[in-house]
C-alpha cells in the first residue's frame, strides 16, 4: 500500500462494513497451528483434526445385568410354570476377568454386570428370572439372543470417525476422548493477546483515587472478554502518554497473536496510541474513525513481524486494534470487530446471535451518518410474550450499562430517529435472555437498592430501569412493570404520588425522605444561613453553579418550584441521581443542587433540609398478586427491614 493510501485511511471516517472489510482483507483468518496437550487440560479447547477411533468401545462383548450367560434356545418356553433347567458351570465371571469355560448347549455361567460374555453364550438371563434347585439352574422366563448384552464395538467401531476437527470440546467430548484410551489430543493453539491501556490518568484498581485519575477497568474487560472466547490474555499494563516507551512496548507485543489497546485512539494532541501504531510497519493502519455509535474513533492495523516463527516459516500478519477508552465504546467495539477475528484464529464457530422483536416506548434520536448500536432493556409486555425494549441511556464512558443491558438495537447511519411503539430488532448479548422475578422502572433511590438487595438474597432477581418518577408512573401505567417508584408532588393538592393514580394503579406506601439543599461546608453563601437566605445568596451570585436533575424525576419538579422563574448557572446541567448531583457539588464542579439527606451525609456535604416527601410504589392491579411483587410488599412490612431503612435516613410509611 502506498503513503497516500495509508494517509487517506488516517483522514477517512468510513462505515463499519468496509473497516471490516479491510481489516480482513490483510488478516490470515485460518485457525492457528496443532499443538498437542494432556486430555486432562483439554476442556474448553478445539480440536484441530478429526478424531479416529484407535479401538473398538466396548472392546469386548460385555453383559449388561447380574445373570447367568446362556444359550437362548435352552431358554425358549420357559415360564414360571414351566421353568427350564440348565446345570450350572463352576466358574463365575467378574468385571475384569478373562473366562475359561465355554457356555455348551444346556449350562449357564454365573456372570456380573460388565464382565465378558463367555465363548458360546449369545444372551444373558437376568438373576431375577432364575432360582437355583438342587445345584440347578431353573429359567423361568426366556430370552431372545442379544438379550442384556453389548457385543463388541457397539458404541464405537475402530476407525470410525468420532469427533470432528473444530468441534469445542466439553465434558461430553472429553469423556469420548476418555473412553478411546486417548491421554493426549491435538487442539488448535489458544491465541495469545496482548493488552494494554494508555493514558496518564489511569490507575490500577486497588489504587487510592484521586481528582482527574480513573480506575483502569479496560484491562479486566478485555482480559476476561478474550479468556471468555477461549484465548490466551496477555495484560501488559497501562502504558503512559509516552510515544517512544508506547512504541517499544507495541514492537515486543508484536510476538503475540493480536494486540488491543484501549485508549489514545482519538486525534487530539495527547493521543499517542495510534501515532505509535502507525510507526510498527505495515501494511499498517487500514481504518481510523469508523462511523459508529458508540465507536467511532476505532483505529484497526495489521503489522507483519519481520522474524519467522519457530519452524522458520513467515509469522502471520498481527492484528492489532486501539478500542476508544470509554468502557462501553471499547468493549462494543472489541466484540464488534475484535472477537470474530480471535474466534477465527482459536478454530471457534462463529454461532449466530439470537434476535428477539421488541417494542420501543418511546422516540430515540439518532445522528444520521453514523450506524448506532443502542443498548437496550427488555421487559417483557403485560399478557403476551412480546417484549419493550427500554434505552439504556448512560453513554459510552459507563462501566455499567454493557453489563445491564440484555441486547442492542442496530440504528442505520440512514435513520435520524426510531419512532415511539416501533417494532424493533434486539440482538441479544447473551446466549439467551433472563427475565427477570421482578421489573422496576421509575425513579432512582438507594432505598430502593437496600430494598432490592435484601429481596435477592432471597433468590428474587430483579431489573431496575431508572427513568425518573414520570417515566415510571407511565411505565406502570402501560403495565410495563411490576413497581413503578415514584415521589411526585401534586402542586394543587400539595400531596405526592396518590393525585397521579388511575383505576388501573395501585399505591404500595413506600417512606419518607428529606430532600434538601446540598452545599461544601465551608461554602459561605450557605453555611450558617436558612433556606431561604441561602437560596437568595445563591441566586444572587451568578457564579454561584447550580447542578440540576433529569427533566422528568421528582426531585426536578421540586427544583423547578423552589427556583421559580430563575435560572442560575448550571440549570441546564442534569445529572441522573442525588449521588451525580452530591458527586457533582464535592468535586467542585458545582456549588449546590438537590439532593436527599442520606446521600449528603455519605458525601460529607452541608445540607440544608427543604421538604419532606414521600417516595412510594405505583403497582399495576394486574400484577399486585405476583408472587414477586407481594414477596417486596411483605419486605417493606417486615419491622427489621423498617429499622434498617430507618437507621438509613428514611422514614417508613404505615398509611
Amino acid at each position: 500500500m502506498s503513503d497516500a493510501f495509508h494517509q487517506q485511511q488516517f483522514l477517512d471516517v468510513v462505515d463499519r462494513d468496509e473497516a471490516e472489510r479491510r481489516f480482513h482483507a490483510e488478516l490470515d483468518l485460518r485457525p492457528l497451528a496443532a499443538e498437542t496437550v494432556l486430555l486432562s487440560t483439554a476442556l474448553g479447547r478445539v480440536l484441530a483434526e478429526d478424531v479416529v477411533a484407535p479401538l473398538d468401545v466396548p472392546s469386548f462383548d460385555r453383559s449388561n445385568v447380574d445373570g447367568f450367560a446362556v444359550q437362548a434356545a435352552d431358554t425358549f418356553g420357559a415360564s414360571e410354570d414351566r421353568p427350564r433347567f440348565l446345570k450350572l458351570n463352576a466358574e463365575t465371571l467378574a468385571t475384569g476377568i478373562m473366562p475359561r469355560e465355554t457356555v455348551a448347549p444346556g449350562t449357564a455361567t454365573s456372570i456380573a454386570t460388565g464382565a465378558v460374555l463367555p465363548r458360546g453364550a449369545d444372551a444373558v438371563v437376568m438373576i431375577e428370572y432364575t432360582d437355583l434347585r438342587d445345584g440347578q439352574l431353573v429359567v423361568q422366563r426366556p430370552v431372545a439372543p442379544g438379550n442384556s448384552i453389548t457385543f463388541t464395538g457397539t458404541d464405537i467401531g475402530q476407525g470410525e470417525i468420532i469427533l470432528r476437527g473444530g468441534e469445542l470440546l466439553t465434558s461430553r467430548e472429553t469423556g469420548v476422548l476418555a473412553a478411546l484410551g486417548l491421554a493426549e489430543v491435538s487442539v488448535v493453539r489458544r491465541p495469545r493477546v496482548a493488552i494494554l491501556s494508555t493514558g496518564d490518568e489511569l490507575i490500577a484498581p486497588g489504587t487510592p483515587m484521586q481528582p482527574g485519575l480513573i480506575h483502569d477497568s479496560n484491562s479486566t474487560v478485555l482480559t476476561d472478554a478474550v479468556r471468555e472466547l477461549g484465548c490466551e490474555p496477555i495484560p501488559l499494563g497501562i502504558i503512559p502518554d509516552d510515544q517512544p516507551l508506547m512504541l517499544d512496548t507495541l514492537r515486543r507485543a508484536l510476538s503475540h497473536d493480536a494486540i488491543l489497546l484501549s485508549g489514545g485512539t482519538s486525534k487530539g494532541a495527547g493521543d499517542v496510541s495510534y501515532r505509535a501504531v502507525a510507526e510498527l510497519g505495515r501494511p499498517g493502519i487500514v481504518a481510523h474513525g469508523v462511523a459508529l455509535k458508540p465507536g467511532k474513533p476505532l483505529c484497526l492495523a495489521v503489522i507483519q513481524p519481520e522474524e519467522t516463527d519457530q519452524h522458520g516459516e513467515r509469522r502471520r500478519p498481527v492484528p492489532v486494534a486501539v478500542l476508544p477508552g470509554f468502557p462501553t465504546s471499547a468493549i462494543f467495539t472489541f466484540h464488534e470487530f475484535l472477537a470474530p477475528v480471535l474466534r477465527r484464529l482459536g478454530g471457534v464457530r462463529d454461532e449466530p446471535t439470537e434476535v428477539v422483536a421488541a417494542r420501543l416506548p418511546m422516540r430515540v434520536n439518532s445522528e444520521r451518518g453514523r450506524t448506532e448500536y443502542l443498548l437496550v432493556g427488555l421487559v417483557e409486555q403485560p399478557g403476551t410474550q412480546d417484549y419493550i425494549a427500554y434505552p439504556m441511556g448512560k453513554g459510552s464512558g459507563s462501566v455499567t450499562t454493557f453489563s445491564r443491558a440484555d441486547g442492542f438495537v442496530v440504528i442505520p447511519r440512514q435513520r435520524e430517529y426510531l419512532e415511539r411503539d416501533e417494532i424493533v430488532s434486539v440482538h441479544l448479548l447473551g446466549a439467551k435472555l433472563r427475565p427477570a422475578d421482578l421489573v422496576v422502572i421509575g425513579s432512582h433511590c438507594i432505598g430502593l437498592d437496600y430494598l432490592l438487595g435484601e429481596l435477592h438474597r432471597q433468590g428474587i432477581s430483579s431489573k431496575v430501569l431508572s427513568v425518573g418518577s414520570t417515566g415510571g408512573l407511565e411505565a406502570a401505567k402501560r403495565g410495563e412493570c411490576d413497581l413503578a417508584g415514584v415521589h411526585l408532588l401534586d402542586p394543587e393538592t400539595d400531596t405526592y404520588n396518590r393525585p397521579f393514580l388511575t383505576d388501573e394503579l395501585e399505591l404500595l406506601p413506600g417512606y419518607e425522605r428529606l430532600q434538601g439543599i446540598v452545599f461544601r461546608s465551608n461554602d459561605p453563601r450557605f453555611v450558617g444561613r436558612d433556606l431561604s437566605s441561602a437560596v437568595a445568596a445563591a441566586l444572587s451570585d451568578p457564579e454561584c453553579v447550580i447542578v440540576n436533575r433529569n427533566r422528568g424525576s421528582g426531585t426536578r419538579l421540586l427544583i423547578d418550584r423552589l427556583l421559580g422563574t430563575a435560572r442560575p448557572a448550571g440549570y441546564l446541567t442534569e445529572a441522573r441521581s442525588h449521588n451525580a448531583v452530591a458527586a457533582a457539588v464535592a468535586q467542585g464542579r458545582a456549588d449546590w443542587g438537590v439532593a436527599i439527606e442520606p446521600v449528603s451525609r455519605a458525601a460529607g456535604l452541608g445540607f440544608l433540609p427543604l421538604r419532606q416527601e414521600q417516595y412510594d410504589f405505583v403497582i399495576p392491579r394486574a400484577r399486585r398478586q405476583r408472587a414477586p411483587v407481594q414477596a417486596f410488599a411483605e419486605l417493606l412490612a417486615d419491622p427489621a427491614i423498617r429499622n434498617e431503612l430507618t437507621r438509613r435516613g428514611f422514614s417508613p410509611r404505615s398509611e
